[in-house]
């Protein structure tokens, strides 16, 4: 009897059939639990190139991007997850660029520190990677803030990744400055987690370098602005710079050194 040496199914190995029947399965079927374990399929295979192009060529988007809409917090969230993979490949960015406002509103209305929300910030933070699509994310920027003040380290981080993204876009720094984030001198600080840290320099410095560049003007930004903290005659937020001159880790003073020297 011949020996079978094809390699054990798996996610990666599908081929276009199988990915087919999936999408005709998640748009035809009603059932949550079904839904749920079709867009884990798909958001597994999505992480290999080869089944991006593949999905994105049999209408794969739009169905997994349909699921955006589904009252179910958990079908929503692994069709975020999904995208999240999909969104690797940069023709698959054109088609999801779509969902961006939606994905801005779940993140704004999901419970705070949520898996959901988490996954909506993952997705922003891959569609932000270029500026192509920074212009539909500004309207959330007051929502990215709040959420930079309110969430857990989890969330800090995944916010800090896509305001760092938004920050290096000097068309964006208007938006940036005129928010408000009470806590950002408290992020500044020795004790605080070094991934948190580190972004929220980078941030800084981003912000600082457009500013200069666009030589802004005090009266465009009220007192509790971003703009107030970084660029006014912050004696707290000097001082805050001056004794993360001491840390430990150079990237950190680095980042530092970058704000102290524009």
């Amino acid at each position: 009897m011949p020996t079978d040496n094809s390699p054990p199914v798996s996610t990666h190995t599908m081929d276009r059939d199988a990915l087919q029947k999936l999408i005709y399965l998640l748009n035809a079927t009603d059932d949550p639990l079904i839904q749920e374990q079709a867009l884990i399929t798909l958001g597994n295979s999505a992480a290999f190139s080869v089944n991006q192009d593949i999905i994105r060529n049999l209408g794969g988007l739009s169905v997994i991007g349909g699921m955006l809409s589904d009252c179910v917090p958990k079908v929503k969230e692994k069709a975020l997850n999904a995208l999240n993979n999909l969104s690797m490949n940069i023709k698959n960015q054109e088609e999801i660029q779509v969902y961006i406002t939606q994905v801005c509103g779940n993140v704004e209305s999901a419970p705070l520190n949520s898996d959901l929300q988490l996954a909506g910030l993952r997705l922003l933070t891959n569609m932000s990677v270029t500026s192509d699509y920074h212009w539909k994310m500004t309207s959330s920027i007051p929502c990215l803030l709040r959420l930079l003040s309110e969430g857990t380290e989890r969330t800090q981080i995944q916010v800090l990744k896509v305001l760092v993204n938004l920050s290096a876009n000097p068309a964006v720094t208007g938006h940036l400055l005129r928010g408000q984030v009470p806590t950002l001198l408290l992020l500044l600080d020795n004790c605080t987690n070094r991934d948190i840290l580190l972004r929220a320099l980078v941030f800084a410095a981003n912000l600082k370098k457009n500013v200069n560049n666009k030589n802004g003007t005090m009266d465009q930004y009220s007192e509790s602005s971003v703009f107030f903290t970084l660029c006014g005659d912050s004696t707290a937020f000097a001082q805050k710079l001056a004794s993360l001159l001491h840390h430990p880790d150079a990237e950190v003073k680095e980042q530092v050194v970058r704000i102290l020297t524009q």
